[in-house]
This record gives structure tokens, C-alpha cells and sequence, in this order.
């Protein structure tokens, strides 16, 4: 650990703990544990939450005990004599893990097998956590393993995919902390290690995007992973060759304006054999993704028919007719056409947002003021209706409420719609003739 970072793991403690520097409580948090667990827990559970977060927190994945003991708590010379039975209680209940109680899937399965057997034997002993190099926070370690699978599957649309050991490493921010992880993922077999044999080593991890365990590797997976770590190593060719482009192309220039014609032009013949080299390199790894591209379509067909074929099994077993599936599949997108019609029925409804100036609602309320004091002057004789007058009485009605349905409301200051009142000449009439009478 550097002194940079020493420094801000000690800021971030003191910053977490209030009373850190006071003596008197210092004094009895630093103290070695003695007596009944009862007596000790409060400060067992102290150092224990103060380690995960301040490990959470930095992202320290593995963690050296003798640094965190020295380096990270160490107040003036003085370090907690309790730590190192706090760190083997955590142990024991699985908080931390050691490296070597993950089993290495880069190497044979005799060695597996005999790293299973020695944990076999050695499991009833406790170990000395101090005396390893590094320890494994549980809890950090499956949400790197998580971050992971998230991280791969914004980029993959299979339920599995295969990298390059080089690409794991940068997702997992370095090669120690992506042996950890491969280790975990490869216990839980969500993960599997693989390596080809070419021109060169290459090796890979195969990946489970979902819940689901993988299967075995086949031998499309050795040849999806050549293939994907020749796309990778012609990138960074064409990385290379881009460089070499953009100095040609500014030496050339700088030539130009230095009069250097000569030169000038032997930096233009080295920019077209790079680009003409760009070209041929460009192509070929089209080429490849392109093959890629065919494997991952074919992959996608062959679980497409995998399912068909589940479905048709599911059928048969059911007793289900051929007639009965398409009349659910029917109805099932009347359903879905019926919704799609609700649905854009909805979305061309005028809402009260939609509205007009406040003038355009007034010349509305006029016209309907007109209307409405017509039909009032007209006398109703108390008679049987005939139904030549019931049809013009309905006709009366039509038109008054053809003139509401196209009335317009507008909202108002509060947000609520604006209501005006409506009153008729008849009605005037009526209202003085009232205040005559009560005078």
C-alpha cells in the first residue's frame, strides 16, 4: 500500500469514528480479548464492520492482514493486539476466505482433485490468518462477480458468452483480482477456464449470463475463442496503424510548410502504404466478425428449435389439438389489436392542456347563449305532443347538445377548468320582474 493511499484509509476512519482519537476509549478498543465472549463482543463487532466498510468502500477485494493491522489502524506505533483473533472469528464465520480455499480452474484437475482432498484434511484445523499473504472479503467478492456478469451482459445477447483472459483481467481491474473472481464464478459454475494452442497461448473464460449453470465446453467454444482473440489483437493492429497515419500525414504537413518538398513527399508514400496496410487489415477483421456473427445467429436458431421442439413435446403430452393452439393464438392477438386500438384511441384525446384563448371560449359561450335563449322564447302550450312536435323538440335538443359537445374549457389561474355561467333572456326577464314585486 502506498502512502497516498494509507493516508486516505486513516482519513476515512477517522472521518467514520467519531471518538478515533480519544485515549480512554482507545485504550480499551486496542486491547487484547480476554474472558467470555459476552464480554468482548461489542468490540468484535466494532473491528469487524470497521473492516468491511473501510474494505467496501476502497474496493479492497484482497487484503493483506499484517497491512491492515499495521497500516490501517495503527495509531502512533500502536496497533490493536485483538485483531488477529478478530480476523480468525471472521474466518470461522465465513466473512473472509483465503485464496487457496478457492480451487484454481487454470490448473489440471489432478491438481484440483488434490487441493480438495488437502482442504478434506486440514479443514478441522484453524488456520493463522495472519501469517497469509492476502484474505478474500466474502461479501465484495460476490458483488465483483456480480458487476461482472451486469457488465458482460449490456454487450451480449446470449444467455452465455466467451472473452479473452486479458479482457477478463481489465473487467476485474487486475490479474489477482480476476483469479479470485474466476476461482468464485468457477465454484459456483457460472464460469469455466479454457485455453487453445495456436501460434500462441491463448486463453479464456466462458461465462454464464444468467442463473443457469454452464455446460461443457465443446469445441466451437475453443474456436469462438480463437476467433474473438484474433478480432482483438487486429484492433489493436489497427490502433497501431491509425497512429502511424495521423504522424505521417502531420509530418507531411509540417514539411510542407518548412519548403521541404522532398521530404515532404516521402512522408505521402509512407501515409498511402499505411493506409493501403489499414485497408487489408480492416477488411480481414470484417472478415472475422462476420464469422462471429454467423456462430451467434446459428446459436440463437438452434435454441429457437430447442424450444419449438419443447413446446411440441408439451402438446403431445397434454393431448392439446393444432386447432385449439390456433384459437388461443387468435385471441390472443385480437386481444393485443384490441389494446393497440384503446391505446391509440387514448392518444388522440384531446386533453384539458390543449386548449384555446380564453376569447375563442367566450365567442362559444355567446353562440350557446343565443341558442339556449331561442328555445326559451318560444312558448310551450301545455297540450299532448304530436310527434311531429316531438321530433322538433328532439331536433332542439340535438342542437343544444351538438353546442355543448363543442364547447372548449380552458383551465384556469388554480389549474381547474373555468365554469361560466349561462343564463337566458327569459330567465333576465323573470328575475326582474321578482325584484319589482319584493319592491
Amino acid at each position: 500500500m502506498d502512502s497516498d493511499t494509507r493516508e486516505r484509509v486513516r482519513d476515512f476512519i477517522a472521518k467514520e469514528v467519531a471518538d478515533w482519537d480519544d485515549e480512554v476509549i482507545a485504550v480499551a478498543r486496542f486491547k487484547a480479548f480476554s474472558g467470555q465472549r459476552s464480554d468482548w463482543q461489542p468490540s468484535y463487532l466494532f473491528w469487524k464492520h470497521l473492516i468491511i466498510k473501510v474494505a467496501t468502500h476502497f474496493g479492497f477485494l484482497l487484503i493483506p492482514p499484517s497491512q491492515v493491522k499495521n497500516d490501517w489502524f495503527n495509531r502512533g506505533g500502536l496497533t490493536p493486539l485483538c485483531l488477529d483473533h478478530v480476523l480468525s472469528l471472521m474466518y470461522n464465520e465465513g466473512d473472509i476466505t483465503r485464496t487457496v480455499d478457492l480451487v484454481d480452474p487454470t490448473s489440471g484437475r489432478f491438481s484440483q482433485l488434490f487441493r480438495k482432498v488437502s482442504n478434506l484434511i486440514m479443514g478441522s484445523a484453524t488456520p493463522d490468518i495472519m501469517a497469509e499473504e492476502s484474505v478474500i472479503l466474502t461479501a465484495l467478492l460476490k458483488d465483483k462477480a456480480a458487476e461482472v456478469v451486469k457488465q458482460l451482459s449490456e454487450n451480449h445477447w446470449n444467455s452465455s458468452c466467451i472473452i479473452t483472459m486479458k479482457k477478463f483481467q481489465d473487467i476485474c481491474g487486475g490479474p489477482d483480482e480476476a483469479s479470485v473472481i474466476l476461482r468464485y464464478m468457477s465454484g459456483c459454475r457460472t464460469a469455466q477456464y479454457l485455453s487453445v494452442h495456436k501460434k500462441e497461448f491463448i486463453e479464456g473464460v466462458k461465462i454464464s449470463l444468467s442463473a443457469a449453470a454452464l455446460s461443457n465446453i465443446s469445441n466451437l467454444d475453443y474456436d469462438v475463442l480463437y476467433l474473438i482473440w484474433t478480432t482483438e489483437k487486429l484492433q489493436q493492429q489497427l490502433d497501431v496503424i491509425d497512429r502511424r497515419c495521423e504522424l505521417s500525414r502531420k509530418s507531411a504537413l509540417a514539411s510542407l510548410h518548412s519548403g521541404n518538398r522532398k521530404l515532404a513527399l516521402r512522408y505521402a508514400r509512407e501515409l498511402k502504404l499505411v493506409t493501403q496496410s489499414r485497408e487489408k487489415c480492416s477488411s480481414l477483421l470484417n472478415r472475422v466478425e462476420e464469422v462471429l456473427g454467423v456462430i451467434s445467429d446459428a446459436e440463437s436458431t438452434k435454441k429457437v428449435s430447442e424450444a419449438m421442439q419443447i413446446g411440441a413435446r408439451a402438446i403431445k403430452e397434454n393431448k392439446i389439438s393444432v386447432e385449439d393452439v390456433d384459437l388461443c393464438l387468435r385471441d390472443l392477438q385480437e386481444s393485443i389489436d384490441s389494446q393497440k386500438e384503446v391505446e391509440k384511441a387514448l392518444e388522440q384525446t384531446p386533453s384539458y392542456t390543449d386548449i384555446e384563448d380564453e376569447e375563442d371560449i367566450e365567442e362559444e359561450f355567446k353562440k350557446l347563449e343565443l341558442a339556449v335563449g331561442k328555445e326559451a322564447q318560444v312558448p310551450v302550450p301545455e297540450k299532448t305532443i304530436t310527434s311531429a312536435e316531438g321530433s322538433a323538440a328532439l331536433e332542439a335538443a340535438e342542437s343544444i347538445s351538438d353546442a355543448f359537445s363543442g364547447l372548449k374549457l380552458s383551465d384556469g389561474p388554480a389549474g381547474k377548468p373555468r365554469i361560466t355561467q349561462v343564463v337566458s333572456e327569459g330567465d333576465k326577464r323573470t328575475n326582474l320582474d321578482k325584484q319589482a314585486v319584493q319592491v
